[in-house]
């Protein structure tokens, strides 16, 4: 049976994929929310959200996501950060796994990555679950529901969270694999149910296509002034950094929460929905987000509940500290319709600093932007990846390396390129700990980082007085209204001020060492930084 609105020359069998079950095209929400349920994907919970659990798989695998070495990708690929797979063995593992899909249904989400016409990809997610077409429907855009008669995909993605590979035959680490066939246009995804690896798939696609055409592939969330789209801002930064919850902000207008494109046009936003962590989430402090998980649906992802109430307890991490929440753009009240914006004014790079070095926000050179971005410190969260039980330490190149395909220099140029064209200001801020390293600190508190954040987007902080951080040659403000002035020299907020020198100087050392791989790439102002 075959049911849903469809290219009648763009079938599934029009792909060479015959003897399927049931195959549902382009159902929309409740009719996704209703197959879950009747399937036992999840449970209908409080205003009509979606609640599923994602079994041992709570987030990203990247060690198991490869991407086929041909004649064409061979010198475009940036191979030490990401494993391959040969041709042929990609081949064997489309076979197994077409072969893997006889007799089951299946549901197909004709989408579209990019909110800018002149970039976007068209894309076919092909979901073995019910509730994975919900999700991709939900974070991925939505063509207008009329032109589906002549949609015609760029690229295709099958996930199987059934599926097992066999690494022997199909050239993968494990039985999980996530592969990226840029020659087949396909993305396969097998054995993981955790449903952000079809979102980070097409990311990946995009960070691979967009550079050719110019555009700048960014892991950021942005938004803009509001009435004034020209006035925006990009806010870089790993998962647990502060991006979504930093973006929505009430008083600017959202474009988006994770993946945008800057263009010669301006920055748009690849996605159509949002991917919120959930844990210790409040009504107070994040009041629209906390709303989105439960209305109509949203998908929730690994939180437990009250099996009488279907009350969700945000403070329970029991299955995972990975705990989230997808909902579609217009659940924030202040979202962007169009999901586009003009040349950001303001770049903030986010980073949680496990150490309590960093200042809670610093001002940039152009040099020290390229500095910090092909660096991209960051501490990994727990749950974010598996295996990862608390904040690590980590440098993820242009704050999103899993996602990479080129080379972090093909961004980072990219990045100076428009950054020296359109006058942006960068930041630093540091979301992570104050007082202390991790486990003797304090987490930077929210109401410092959004006042900072405020004076930085609306211009005042700039006519503050600014000293020289000692450590990186940042510069870092004096006093803010409504900051506390010891949050902002880093020093002051250790009982024991020496040890505050001895973790800084292990710091920077650990900068230095990282930055190392850049040094035949760089240009001389960004390499005395790296120097000293």
């Amino acid at each position: 049976m075959t049911t849903g609105r469809v290219n009648p020359n763009f079938r599934l069998e029009h792909q060479g994929i015959e003897g399927l079950g049931n195959v549902y095209y382009n159902l929309i929400e409740p009719a996704l929310v209703q197959q879950a349920i009747l399937r036992g994907e999840g449970t209908l919970g409080k205003g009509g959200c979606l609640m599923v659990t994602t079994g041992k798989f709570t987030g990203r695998s990247p060690k198991d996501k490869f991407i086929v070495k041909s004649e064409s990708t061979a010198d475009t690929v940036w191979w030490e950060n990401n494993g391959a797979m040969a041709p042929e063995a990609f081949d064997r593992l489309y076979d197994d796994m077409i072969a893997y899909l006889k007799g089951r249904d299946v549901f197909v989400e004709d989408l579209i990555g990019g909110a800018d016409p002149a970039y976007a990809v068209k894309v076919r997610m092909v979901s073995e679950l019910a509730w994975h077409g919900l999700f991709n429907r939900t974070m991925l855009r939505r063509p207008d529901h009329d032109t589906l008669d002549d949609f015609v995909a760029d690229f295709t993605l099958i996930n199987c969270p059934g599926f097992k590979a066999d690494p022997e035959r199909h050239g993968c680490r494990t039985d999980t694999v996530i592969a990226l066939n840029f020659d087949r246009k396909l993305i396969l995804v097998g054995n993981t149910e955790y449903a952000g690896e079809n979102k980070k798939g097409i990311f990946t696609l995009l960070n691979y296509l967009l550079p050719e055409k110019g555009v700048m592939p960014m892991h950021c969330s942005a938004n803009h002034a509001i009435g004034n789209p020209v006035d925006s801002a990009v806010f870089f930064g790993l998962s647990g950094t502060g991006k979504t919850t930093l973006s929505a902000d009430p008083g600017r207008t959202l474009i988006g929460d994770d993946e945008h494109g800057w263009s010669d046009r301006g920055i748009f936003n690849f996605e159509g929905g949002c991917y919120a962590k959930t844990i210790n989430l409040s009504a107070e402090a994040e009041p629209e987000i906390y709303a989105a998980t439960s209305k109509f649906a949203s998908v929730v992802e690994n939180m437990t509940y009250d099996p009488y109430t279907l009350d969700l307890n945000f403070d329970d991490d029991s299955l995972t500290a990975n705990t989230r929440v997808a909902y579609p753009l217009h659940y924030i009240s202040n979202a962007s319709e169009s999901a586009l914006g003009g040349h950001p004014k303001n770049i903030i790079m986010l980073t949680c600093d496990a150490f309590g070095v960093l200042p809670p926000i610093a001002r940039l050179t152009p040099a020290q932007a390229m500095y910090h971005f092909l660096s991209g410190f960051t501490s990994k969260v727990a749950g974010t990846e598996r295996g990862v039980t608390e904040p690590e330490p980590t440098f993820s190149t242009c704050f999103g390396a899993p996602f990479m395909p080129r080379r972090p220099e093909v961004y980072g140029n990219l990045l100076r390129e428009k950054i020296a064209q359109h006058g942006a200001t960068c930041w630093l801020v540091n979301t992570g700990w104050t007082g202390g390293a991790y486990g003797v600190g304090s987490r930077m508190p929210i109401k410092a980082t959004r006042a900072l954040l405020t004076a930085a987007l609306d211009g005042s902080l700039a006519e503050v007085e600014f000293r020289k951080d000692p450590n990186f040659g940042l510069e870092v403000p004096v006093s803010v209204p409504g900051v506390a002035e010891v949050l902002l020299d880093p020093r002051r907020t250790w009982d024991d001020p020496e040890a505050y020198d001895a973790q800084a100087a292990k710091l920077v050392q650990m900068f230095a060492e990282n930055f190392e791989q850049y040094l035949p790439y760089i240009d001389e102002d960004v390499r005395a930084i790296a120097i000293g």
